[in-house]
């Protein structure tokens, strides 16, 4: 069976931050549906390499493409609309807003409807569909009404997971998405990430293991800003070096 087609890859992504090398010559490649996990200990440039895949960040050196298209200097709005999308580029969610308004108006932008999203929540029928699959998907149907600002926690990524879906990406970045999610609320979010759309590629990034060894098909480890490793979640966990560095110090058994 042949490979998928490359969709986001970077080659040799330098940044430096005066004279701190945080980002050392990285190459990555996230191939159509995949589930790849970014993983590494604190401080590894792990935050340093998203802002730089969407654009939060100018590389010093490198290429960063996205379907072929060289996007190394591409605003990050210009990268959203292409089809990447992060979930902590839209993690500041309207606290007055409920998860069906929020929705509403995502939605109805991506459709191209604008400032009448309320209007066309109530007229487009294609809208109010699209809204009410995502409250389900999401778990968000019972709180759809809800003001976001009294929301749980866990329910509150689980929105922010629900907009970046309804940006309808083909490249999706997940940064943390159970990090400070209360133990009782972390498996509903665990059940949606693995049910993400088969076509959405997506790129994980996340401490907790349980969560990237369940999820993930390919594994890239970072250390030091430099790519330490990759291959498939038995092959990182049997690695020595990958042990020594993080997972022996996350005590972390997958097997």
């Amino acid at each position: 069976m042949s490979e998928q087609p490359i969709v986001l890859a970077c080659e040799g992504l330098v940044k430096r931050f005066g004279g701190i090398t945080a980002t050392n010559d990285v190459t990555l490649r996230l191939r159509r549906g995949a589930r790849h996990a970014l993983i590494g200990p604190n401080g590894a440039g792990k935050t340093t390499l998203i802002n730089l895949l969407t654009g939060v960040l100018d590389a010093t050196a490198g290429r960063i493409t996205l379907d072929g298209d060289d996007i190394t200097r591409l605003a990050p709005h210009k990268r959203v609309r292409r089809g990447m999308v992060r979930t902590f580029q839209i993690n500041q969610l309207f606290n007055t807003m409920t998860p069906l308004e929020t929705l509403a108006l995502v939605v109805s932008q991506q459709r191209g409807l604008g400032a009448g999203w309320w209007s066309a929540l109530g007229r487009d029928a294609a809208v109010a569909e699209r809204c009410a699959a995502l409250l389900d998907q999401f778990h968000l149907a019972e709180v759809a009404q809800v003001r976001t600002e009294h929301l749980a926690y866990g329910k509150r990524r689980l929105l922010e997971i629900a907009i970046a879906l309804a940006c309808e990406p083909r490249v999706l970045l997940l940064d943390e998405p159970v990090a400070g999610v209360p133990a009782g609320e972390r498996e509903e979010i665990l059940q949606t990430v693995e049910a993400l759309p088969a076509e959405v590629s997506v790129l994980l990034i996340e401490h907790d293991m349980d969560l990237v060894f369940s999820f993930a098909d390919r594994m890239t480890v970072l250390v030091n800003g430099t790519v330490l490793t990759e291959g498939t979640p038995a092959e990182i966990e049997a690695n020595p070096e990958v042990k020594a560095v993080y997972l022996g110090h996350e005590g972390a058994s997958h097997g």
